[in-house]
């Protein structure tokens, strides 16, 4: 008994990114990390290649921190791109690495500079609701000049 909860210990671990795993160490900056938190997957074509380890404040920049790691055996290029992705309205946010074409390759403790950041669905929501709003005033103020009209 002990043996089999040991093992749903250890795959847990193993697939959440809160186990000491033996991957790349790397680093990426954001203005808005959204929900993305601590054990968030890394993705690389919506397959999991690594978990966030960490996220921190740099209290000079004001910017967020992403520290994650990715399998070891995967070959990053120096010029890969970093974004904060949502699974939809409901998903849990994670990290997506876009590999660029670049020959040098990133080493453990690399930083990925291109990055872009978590968009927030509610101000996305507020600001389509809005438009929708003004674009049903337009319309209507534009049938009630056409009706006033005598041809």
């Amino acid at each position: 008994m002990l043996i089999v909860a040991a093992g749903f210990i250890a795959y847990a671990a193993a697939n959440t990114g809160r186990g000491g795993g033996d991957g790349l160490r790397l680093t990426a900056r954001f203005e808005n990390v959204g929900s993305l938190s601590t054990g968030a997957d890394v993705r690389v074509g919506g397959v999991k290649v690594g978990a966030i380890s960490g996220t921190a404040i740099d209290v000079r920049t004001y910017q967020a921190i992403v520290t994650f790691t990715v399998q070891r055996d995967l070959a990053i290029p120096s010029d890969t791109s970093a974004t904060i992705s949502s699974g939809g309205l409901l998903g849990g946010a994670f990290l997506t690495l876009s590999p660029g074409g670049a020959d040098n390759l990133l080493r453990d403790g690399g930083v990925i500079t291109i990055t872009q950041s978590a968009t927030n669905l509610e101000d996305l929501l507020g600001k389509f609701i809005f438009n929708v709003g003004n674009l049903a005033d337009a319309t209507q103020k534009s049938l009630q000049e056409k009706g006033t009209r005598t041809p």
